[in-house]
C-alpha cells in the first residue's frame, strides 16, 4: 500500500508505523480467507468464490489454534477475508480471540451483509477496520459484483458501520470499466465522510486473469494516478478527513517520487527515505496468507501455490522455514529478476511489484511487471 495522504500531503496514516515505521517485514501482516464462500460473484474475484459450500475449511477449533500460533509468534495484524467472510459463522468468535491476544483485527468484505446488528457485533469483537468493496457508482458496480442492489447493500453496510463506531473504508479496483466513475466515487466518499479510501490496481489471478485485457492502459495508469493525487490535495485542503491509498503497484511509489521531486524537492527527498523504509512489495516477506483449507501462500493473490499446510505445521513454523523454494526467492528476489524490473533504479522501493502478474502475462514470475508504467527514462539509473 501506497498512503498518498501521508507521503504527498503529510497526513499522518493509521498504519504508518508498520509502513514507514522501521518495523515493516519484521513480522508479516497475515491474510486469512476464512471462507472461499461468497453471496456475490465479482467479475475479479482472485479466489474465484462462488455461493455454495466448500469442504474442508478449518475448523473453529483449528481457526482459534492458528490465532493462538499467530499471537505467539509476534503477527500485528490479522486480515479476515474470503469469499465473504461474513459468511463464516464463527467470525466474531474468533475475531475476539484474536484482538483479545493484541493482534488487530481488519475485515474485507463486499458490505452487502452489515446489518445494525452485524455492525455492532463487529464492534463487540474489536475490529478496528472493515475494508467495504465498491466498484464504481450504482449500476457500475452492481455489474461488477454481479448482483442487482449490491451496491445500495454495501453503502448501506458502510453506513451502520459508521453508526456502530467501526472504521469503514472504500475499497475500489480501477479498470477501463469504471475508470469514469472516479468523481463519483470521491464524491461519495466526501458526502459519506468516509475515513479512508483505498484505490487497487488490477491483479491477474483468479477470474481477474480474464480481465488482464481490461486494465488500464499505461498512459490511463499515469493519468488515474496524477487524479488521485488531485484529489488528496483538494481533501486535505479542504479538510476532509479520509485517507486515500493505491494499492498492489509499487510503481506507484516512483511515480509519486518524480511528480513530487517537480513540486518540491525537498520534500520529495524526505519521502524517498519514508519509501525506502517501506522497500516496496513484501509478498512471501511482510505478508502473508493462509487461505480455508489451511494452506499458507506468499500473498493472497498465490492460491496457485503453497508452502505448507498449518494442519500439519504451525502457521510460524511454516512461514520461518526459509528452505523452501520460492519462499526464499521472494525474499531475494533482487538476483533473480530479469528485464525492466532488474535495471530499474527504483528497484529499492518498489521490489518488483507484483510477480504473479509477470507470471500471468509472461508465465515467468521473473519478468517484468506488464503493470509498471514508468518509461524507460524514469526508470534508467542516473
Amino acid at each position: 500500500m501506497i498512503n498518498i495522504s501521508k507521503l504527498w500531503c503529510g497526513t499522518p496514516g493509521s498504519m504508518d508505523h508498520l509502513r514507514y515505521g522501521g518495523a515493516v517485514h519484521q513480522k508479516p501482516v497475515v491474510v486469512w480467507n476464512s471462507t472461499r464462500r461468497c453471496n456475490l460473484h465479482c467479475v475479479h474475484c482472485y479466489s474465484k468464490s462462488e455461493n455454495k459450500l466448500y469442504p474442508n475449511e478449518l475448523t473453529t477449533t483449528e481457526a482459534k489454534a492458528f490465532v493462538e500460533d499467530l499471537a505467539a509468534f509476534g503477527v500485528p495484524v490479522l486480515l479476515f477475508s474470503g469469499g465473504e467472510p461474513l459468511l463464516r459463522k464463527d467470525l466474531f468468535e474468533v475475531a475476539h480471540l484474536a484482538t483479545s491476544k493484541g493482534i488487530r483485527a481488519v475485515l474485507s468484505t463486499n458490505g452487502t451483509l452489515i446489518t445494525e446488528s452485524a455492525a455492532r457485533q463487529l464492534k463487540t469483537a474489536g475490529f478496528s477496520y472493515v475494508g467495504v468493496s465498491l466498484d464504481g457508482i450504482g449500476e457500475t458496480n452492481n455489474k461488477f459484483r454481479g448482483k442487482e442492489n449490491a451496491f445500495e447493500a454495501a453503502v448501506a453496510g458502510i453506513r451502520n458501520c459508521l453508526k456502530a463506531g467501526v472504521k469503514p473504508g472504500l475499497r475500489f479496483t480501477v479498470t477501463k470499466y469504471n475508470y469514469s466513475d472516479l468523481p463519483e466515487i470521491f464524491d461519495f466518499i466526501e458526502a459519506e465522510k468516509i475515513p479512508r479510501a483505498c484505490f487497487y490496481h488490477l491483479a491477474y489471478v483468479g477470474r481477474g486473469t480474464a480481465m488482464a485485457k481490461d486494465d488500464l492502459t499505461h498512459e490511463q495508469t499515469r493519468e488515474f494516478m496524477d487524479y488521485i493525487f488531485i484529489k488528496t490535495e483538494e481533501f486535505h485542503q479542504k479538510k476532509v478527513k479520509t485517507e486515500i491509498l493505491t494499492v498492489d503497484n509499487h510503481a506507484d511509489a516512483a511515480y509519486l517520487y518524480l511528480k513530487l521531486k517537480e513540486k518540491d524537492p525537498k520534500k520529495a527527498e524526505e519521502v524517498m527515505q519514508l519509501l525506502k523504509t517501506n522497500k516496496g512489495n513484501s509478498s512471501g516477506q511482510g505478508i502473508g496468507c493462509v487461505d480455508s483449507a489451511g494452506w499458507v501462500h506468499p500473498d493472497q493473490f498465490w492460491q496457485h501455490y503453497s508452502l505448507g499446510n498449518i494442519r500439519e505445521r504451525r502457521f510460524s513454523e511454516i512461514w520461518s522455514d526459509n528452505s523452501e523454494a520460492l519462499l526464499h526467492a521472494l525474499r531475494n528476489r533482487k538476483e533473480h529478476l530479469r528485464g525492466k524490473c532488474s535495471q530499474c533504479r527504483f528497484l529499492n522501493i518498489c521490489n518488483g511489484n507484483l510477480r504473479v502478474r509477470a507470471e500471468a502475462i509472461y508465465s515467468d514470475i521473473w519478468a517484468s511487471d506488464p503493470a509498471c508504467y514508468l518509461t524507460p527514462q524514469e526508470t534508467a539509473p542516473l
